[in-house]
């Protein structure tokens, strides 16, 4: 069992051991768990880091430009905390991609902190367990977070919900420059950022950053801030500090004002997201469910039973415990 006070005294010292073990008691899903954590956050200091989601299709390279760009950080005095949010082992929960392997230089950097977290096969998992896992390193003085997405489906739009602006990275493509670039990944990116533009793709990777900002302003309304389309190569550390600097000016466009209603909103979605995760845990945990969740799962897949039917008497059930 954690001990609240010890954890909170060693995320306000900066104990990277304090930070990791804070960070594993709010992932957890264990009742008692979710308490020690609710305890842990209501006692930390609430401070003000920035926030950057990050994208972007497989391969695109996404640790090594997180390393690249966290170690410039770092080497200008910040305090840089990476949560990668990986995809989750099927029957253990647990993280299978292995970032601190990925970002070998930058994990063992006194001033950064990387930490693989698993998905845990729910995206309200995902929403409470990252958002509370920036808090403590905010509390910890870490002033710049980062938060890699693995890069598919609805997950995106989560950590998209969570963050002050939002990264997407993507390749050149020979043929359709715009192949497997959904409209939506446009509409909620901040800055772009075409990756890999090195050698003999630099040319290629450039094409591909011009039909981009065509594209993007079809999507975008007049008015609304133009997401920036830049190349850079992170394999070669080139250009990535202007990826950097087109964030800021992201940040610079919301402002004081635009950034704390960007955050209230955030917070009002997170309770949401929080009140649905808190509901499917009592849900799991409930007896009055068990007791006839197996009778009932052999005869959804047997046929004998609709899955409204079902879907009734477990709530039934659940309301009566």
């Amino acid at each position: 069992m954690a001990d609240v006070s010890a954890l909170l005294e060693g995320i306000r010292a900066g104990r990277r051991a304090a930070v990791s073990q804070a960070i594993t008691l709010v992932e957890s899903t264990r009742p008692r768990h979710r308490e020690q954590a609710r305890e842990l956050l209501a006692g930390i200091e609430q401070r003000e880091a920035v926030r950057v989601g990050i994208s972007g299709v497989p391969g695109v390279g996404k640790s090594t430009f997180i390393e690249a760009l966290g170690t410039r950080l770092t080497a200008a005095g910040h305090r840089v905390g990476v949560l990668a949010v990986d995809p989750s082992s099927v029957r253990t929960g647990g993280s299978v991609l292995g970032d601190k392997t990925r970002m070998a230089r930058l994990a063992t950097d006194p001033a950064a902190f990387v930490r693989p977290s698993p998905s845990a096969g729910t995206l309200g998992g995902v929403a409470r367990a990252t958002v509370q896992a920036m808090a403590v390193l905010e509390a910890s003085a870490y002033d710049v977070v980062l938060v890699e997405t693995v890069g598919v489906g609805q997950s995106e739009v989560t950590v998209a919900g969570m963050v002050d602006t939002f990264l997407f990275l993507t390749l050149a493509r020979t043929g359709d420059q715009l192949q497997g670039i959904k409209k939506g990944i446009l509409e909620i990116s901040d800055v772009i950022a075409v990756n890999k533009a090195d050698g003999d793709r630099l040319q290629e990777a450039r094409v591909a950053a011009r039909d981009l900002a065509g594209a993007l302003r079809m999507v975008r309304g007049r008015g609304e801030w133009a997401p920036p389309v830049v190349t850079c190569s992170a394999l070669e550390d080139d250009g990535v500090d202007d990826v950097w600097d087109r964030v800021l000016e992201h940040r610079h466009h919301l402002g004081a004002e635009g950034l704390a209603r960007k955050r209230a909103a955030q917070q009002l979605d997170f309770t949401w997201a929080l009140v649905r995760d808190e509901l499917e845990q009592r849900l799991r945990h409930s007896s009055a469910v068990r007791a006839i969740r197996t009778e009932l799962s052999e005869a959804v897949l047997s046929g004998e039973l609709p899955a409204t039917v079902a879907a009734d008497r477990i709530l039934q059930a659940y309301d009566a415990g």
